[in-house]
């Protein structure tokens, strides 16, 4: 999986990564999904061995363009997880309490607690990426940003977090078919807004950004992986695949129970 892994300072153009590459998976579509679904099982275990063990804390981030694909990675990926250790935050247009305090303020509250898997749909990343493209602070006020992130994941890896980001890469086609098709399905249509269409305006200055981000703050301690992300069972392979890698890697221990349990009996 370390080919989607962006080493620290490498130089991004997004041009050059193949949004329908499934390099990794030589068989078909179906066992690819049948794959998912055994990963999602492994995964269900390690998460309750997490929740169990209360000493690691999973933070998850999950950037895109808008149709991207972050809602069917949480749909799919952490299908069946125990919900009192896995947490959702997404991350809206900031409050007027919020934006009384800095960036980071409201993104700190959310990071996970000891035992906790918590998934950040959208992130602090959004105050390079959509502060940026609409320029609603001045330039040396958002490039400022990359070493404060970089030092705050710094200290939340210190502290026993370990972060996994996944930028979900998918192409200008696919993005206009998957908004096409919020509008034409009934079912689907609650997701559009107008205002999705004015963003596909920017797409280039969108995608600067997000290479200028991926650059600028995939370190050792916090990496990005640039996921393909047009073939969502592809999608849903890699990212279970990596996040399960990682959690073994903790080598994780159930508790010690209560000495003299094993011979009791329930009356």
């Amino acid at each position: 999986m370390d080919k989607y892994r962006v080493k620290p300072d490498e130089k991004i153009n997004l041009s050059k990564f193949d949004t329908k590459d499934t390099s990794l998976w030589d068989k078909s579509k179906e066992k690819a999904k049948s794959e998912v679904i055994k990963l999602n099982e492994e995964l269900e275990k390690l998460q309750e061995l997490l929740y169990a063990e209360r000493k690691h804390k999973i933070l998850i981030v999950l950037q895109a363009m808008d149709t991207g694909g972050k809602d069917g990675v949480i749909r799919s990926v952490f299908e069946g997880v125990n919900p009192a250790g896995v947490r959702v935050a997404s991350f809206k247009v900031p409050s007027p309490i919020e934006m009384d305090h800095d960036y980071l303020w409201r993104i700190h509250q959310q990071t996970p607690s000891k035992g906790e898997l918590v998934i950040f749909n959208r992130s602090h990343y959004e105050d390079v990426l959509v502060v940026r493209v609409h320029n609603l602070v001045p330039k040396n006020i958002w490039s400022s940003r990359y070493e404060h992130i970089n030092a705050f994941e710094k200290m939340l890896t210190d502290e026993g977090t370990t972060i996994l980001k996944f930028f979900l890469h998918i192409s200008k086609d696919v993005q206009k078919e998957r908004l096409q098709e919020r509008i034409d399905m009934p079912e689907k249509r609650w997701k559009f807004s107008s205002g999705d269409l004015k963003e596909r305006l920017l797409w280039e200055d969108y995608q600067k950004a997000y290479e200028d981000m991926l650059q600028k703050t995939s370190t050792e301690n916090a990496p990005w992986y640039i996921i393909p992300a047009d073939r969502n069972w592809y999608r849903n392979y890699l990212i279970s695949s990596i996040i399960i890698k990682e959690l073994k890697k903790l080598d994780m221990k159930y508790p010690q129970p209560e000495e003299g349990i094993e011979n009791l009996k329930v009356e």
